[in-house]
């Protein structure tokens, strides 16, 4: 309750109803002013641009708090690189899936960092993050289990209407990749919605 309390300081919503609001946003292909609709049909006048403001302060959370949970990788790690789309230019987003096609990790960058690959593992093995045994293959027949999870994070860009900065694309991509994560155990939606809740220090969020 006291997580609760410092989290949603000065919202003029109640914490359970934008949570409700973000978690629909990265879960299912919503435009802001779809969720803004939704919520009026129920009662509630909620602006489409209030919405976009709690996904980019809330999503970060989310991902941030949700890695506690997440299912253990099988240790066969595939990363692939793609493009996103920010007012004209193209960064690169890196995604790491394992083999059972369970989402690990993300990164954006403005940089194609591929090249440095072998020299971040050298790094991560001397620094015992990674264990002297690791091996670097670079091999095209892995690439279509990582393409399906570029397609995942993907399908759900147009619905925001875009991105208009590095900061917005980071922040709104991290809540994609929350909800893909694999947790640990089987998760219905309203697992899924009973977690979030405890991690906000709330009692329920699935009231609408």
């Amino acid at each position: 309750k006291r997580r609760a309390k410092s989290d949603f300081k000065g919202r003029h919503f109640e914490a359970w109803l934008i949570i409700q609001a973000v978690s629909w946003c990265l879960r299912y292909p919503l435009s802001y002013r779809n969720l803004e609709s939704q919520f009026a049909k129920r009662g509630f006048d909620v602006d489409h641009a209030t919405i976009n403001r709690w996904v980019l302060a809330y999503a970060p959370m989310i991902e941030k708090r949700l890695r506690r949970f997440r299912q253990p990788h099988c240790g066969s790690i595939r990363v692939e690189e793609t493009y996103v789309k920010i007012r004209g230019d193209w960064p690169y987003l890196y995604c790491a899936v394992d083999k059972h096609d369970a989402p690990v990790d993300f990164l954006l960058t403005a940089t194609d960092g591929a090249n440095v690959n072998p020299d971040a593992i050298k790094d991560s093995v001397d620094a015992r993050l990674l264990p002297p045994t690791v091996v670097h293959c670079v091999t095209k027949r892995l690439q279509q289990v990582i393409e399906s999870d570029h397609f995942r994070v993907k399908q759900m860009m147009p619905k925001v209407g875009g991105f208009r900065s590095f900061a917005t694309a980071r922040r709104t991509i991290a809540g994609f990749e929350a909800v893909g994560l694999g947790l640990a155990g089987e998760w219905t939606i309203r697992r899924q919605n009973e977690l979030l809740a405890l991690c906000f220090g709330l009692q329920k969020i699935n009231e609408v």
